[in-house]
């Protein structure tokens, strides 16, 4: 079933039972004074739930969706399978999740349990069961959240791997076709039974070490998705079953996990205050909290990915959130800010982490948005105001379709063997397990600051479909670092950019198989005559190397465009040169090049693309630049930012209304002029094409285009 509310929901996550004094009552008032239309509850607190084996509590929780219901505010319930009670922990020890064989990681956090166990399944299954078999009929419930930003770990536990062995008997069949596969001839590894399989602790084989990952985030799509059947035995048909995703979790496959469910939901963190200014300066790697504008975009269009469909936020920033040493509570206007650019990326619900900032436990300085005092401040202000923009804007800003300049490949198996074995280093030499990450965001980036809007596809999403019909829909496309991929969809690549598509090409991309075996066709290979090109030598760079456009270059280059950390010694047969570095040595291949493939294009970005270089080739080679692609959906060069501090996006409501979101993200204010007739949603203002929209300090203005 897919899940879409009528309305953006909005509202916090709320634990009346982490409160030091009763006060149930009055944060109910103060939520619905907010505009609160949501509340999500009872995730974290199985040891309440079950305070003893088999002795359950089950009614402390009603007076809170009763009292939601009596103010409208309706409610999600969580199961509280993530943090195990304490008798459980004492009574299973064999549930403890093990980080290295025979060695349990321990307890005293959360999501210390391997969730195959049989004994935490029997336990898991009796408490879910329990929890919402209680409360499925209660009319605040509108739907429910299974576990709590699952895939944390990675299991070591005999058990895991004994279902590992077995996977991989039924997957390859025999020992004698994985000994092939995985080329375990090398350094004496061949196999004679399947009892001779190592386990993972110390393996170097990048082979079995992408099956592992691939295994164990089968394991967190089968532990979800079990959840969720059980909850759908009690659930009524109104009622949305998902889990909240932190998209940078080991084990977590976004576009598995989120078959199995109603709709996607994610926990987006981002540091706030002079992060989110433009023009971003800062090249800062990024992590579960992001740093930058642009990145809390890309977190937006990773959360669409998962089902290629609107999601909901079921975490976001209240204040600062993470250690008690960064505390960066937003400016004013950035709350709207970061809300209303997420719902033009197809957020329908923003939930904030959380009600009320925690008095004890590991998040105590984690902000929520009523501070220690509890009493209402600044935070409080500055969201309710957001929550009366979202009652003023209704049913036409939720559910949004958002618009795509640029479509960006994204593969979890790449992210996967990259980490076990990476292409690029930290400065001090360490290998950078985040290489494949390196490589995409660049590109993210590089969109972002050509004023382009991105839309992400997993492998899955994309080489199902039709070259042709997806050149025609989307004529620009990157695919990057795309180390692990099978011959069909390289085939697949070639084959959308002879349909008409503008195909951007980048390290890595066609070097590796789907077992990460290095290829034996010359690189990239299927695309060497589609690019016009061929490469055999690379090489890691320490330092930035400047790169120049050359004489009758049709790219624009800024000053002090710089090469980043790799370069492809490309070798071109018929390919453009677009770019070059300047050194004594690199100088003899071209950093960019491009050539026409029959009806498309094939563009090839030879090293990791700093942002002005990244942000240069894709604004030439976007429908709007001299690439030679058509026009899409996002209405051209008029809606694109006017000044630096300015983001431009634009999106397709329910009812065929196009909708524009404009922001300032500077103290400056800005200017923007308007390209069409427009209605403010928020204000209601009518406003003439050729008029100049003015936004003060990180501001944001909601525009519906007039026919």
């Amino acid at each position: 079933m897919r899940y879409l509310p009528r309305q953006v929901l909005f509202g916090a996550a709320y634990y009346h039972e982490y409160q030091p004094v009763p006060r149930l009552e009055k944060d109910l008032d103060l939520m619905r004074e907010a505009h609160f239309s949501v509340i999500r509850v009872g995730e974290s607190v199985w040891s309440t739930w079950e305070p003893e084996d088999g002795v359950f509590d089950l009614d402390w929780l009603r007076p809170v969706l009763d009292g939601a219901h009596e103010r409208g505010i309706s409610v999600i319930l969580g199961t509280p399978t993530y943090a195990v009670p304490p008798w459980l922990a004492r009574a299973h020890p064999e549930i403890n999740a093990e980080r290295r064989t025979g060695q349990p990681m321990g307890w005293g956090i959360r999501q210390e349990i391997d969730y195959t166990n049989p004994a935490f399944l029997f336990h898991a299954e009796r408490v879910i069961r329990k929890i919402v078999a209680h409360y499925a009929d209660h009319p605040a419930v509108i739907g429910y959240q299974v576990d709590n930003e699952p895939g944390n770990e990675i299991f070591f536990n005999h058990g895991v791997f004994q279902r590992f062995v077995d996977h991989l008997r039924r997957t390859y069949g025999s020992v004698e076709e994985i000994n092939e596969r995985w080329g375990l001839t090398y350094w004496s590894h061949r196999l004679s039974t399947w009892a001779d399989l190592w386990t993972p602790d110390a393996n170097g084989q990048p082979q079995y070490d992408l099956a592992w990952r691939r295994f164990q985030a089968g394991l967190t799509t089968d532990f979800i998705g079990w959840q969720a059947d059980i909850v759908r035995e009690y659930a009524r048909p109104d009622q949305f079953v998902t889990t909240c995703i932190s998209y940078e979790r080991p084990t977590v496959k976004d576009d598995d996990l989120t078959r199995r469910l109603d709709i996607t939901a994610g926990n987006p963190y981002y540091r706030m205050q002079d992060s989110l200014a433009l023009p971003d300066t800062n090249t800062a790697e990024q992590s579960w909290t992001t740093h930058g504008t642009w990145s809390l975009y890309a977190t937006a269009d990773r959360m669409y990915a998962s089902r290629q469909e609107p999601y909901l936020v079921t975490e976001t920033n209240a204040q600062a959130i993470g250690g008690p040493w960064v505390n960066e509570p937003a400016y004013d206007g950035q709350w709207r800010q970061v809300a209303w650019a997420m719902v033009s990326r197809g957020a329908t619900m923003i939930e904030y982490w959380h009600w009320h900032t925690l008095h004890y436990g590991t998040e105590t300085y984690w902000g929520g948005i009523l501070p220690h005092s509890l009493e209402p401040g600044r935070v409080y202000e500055q969201i309710a105001e957001l929550g009366g923009e979202f009652a003023r804007a209704g049913e036409l800003v939720a559910g949004l379709t958002p618009d795509a300049d640029v479509a960006l490949v994204h593969s979890h198996d790449t992210k996967w063997a990259l980490e076990g074995a990476p292409m690029l280093h930290h400065p001090d030499g360490s290998p950078d397990r985040g290489s494949y990450r390196a490589v995409f965001d660049a590109f993210c980036r590089g969109a972002f600051d050509a004023g382009l809007q991105s839309r992400i596809l997993h492998p899955g999403q994309l080489f199902a479909g039709d070259p042709a019909e997806f050149a025609a829909r989307q004529p620009l496309l990157v695919a990057a670092g795309l180390l692990v991929a099978d011959d069909d969809q390289l085939r697949w690549l070639e084959a959308y950019a002879a349909a008409g598509g503008h195909l951007v090409l980048g390290i890595h991309t066609g070097y590796g198989d789907e077992e990460v075996r290095a290829r034996l066709e010359t690189k990239p290979a299927f695309l060497t005559e589609a690019a016009g090109l061929s490469y055999d030598e690379f090489s890691t760079i320490e330092a930035p190397l400047p790169v120049l456009a050359p004489a009758g270059s049709p790219l624009e280059l800024p000053e002090d465009t710089r090469a980043t950390r790799w370069i492809d010694g490309l070798k071109p047969a018929d390919a453009e040169t677009l770019a070059v570095y300047e050194h004594p040595h690199f100088s003899r291949w071209p950093a960019v090049t491009t050539r026409r493939h029959h009806a498309g294009r094939v563009t090839y970005v030879g090293t990791v693309p700093d942002p002005a270089l990244a942000a240069a080739v894709l604004r030439w080679c976007a429908p709007a630049g001299d690439g030679g692609t058509s026009q899409t959906e996002s209405g051209g060069e008029g809606w694109r930012p006017a000044a630096d501090s300015q983001t431009v996006t634009g999106a397709t409501a329910q009812d065929g209304t196009r909708l524009r979101f404009v922001h300032n993200w500077a103290w400056l204010p800005s200017t923007f002029p308007l390209p069409a007739a427009v209605t403010d949603v928020l204000s209601g203002e009518e406003l003439a094409a050729g008029e100049r929209l003015t936004l003060g300090p990180w501001d944001v203005r909601v525009l519906a285009e007039r026919a």
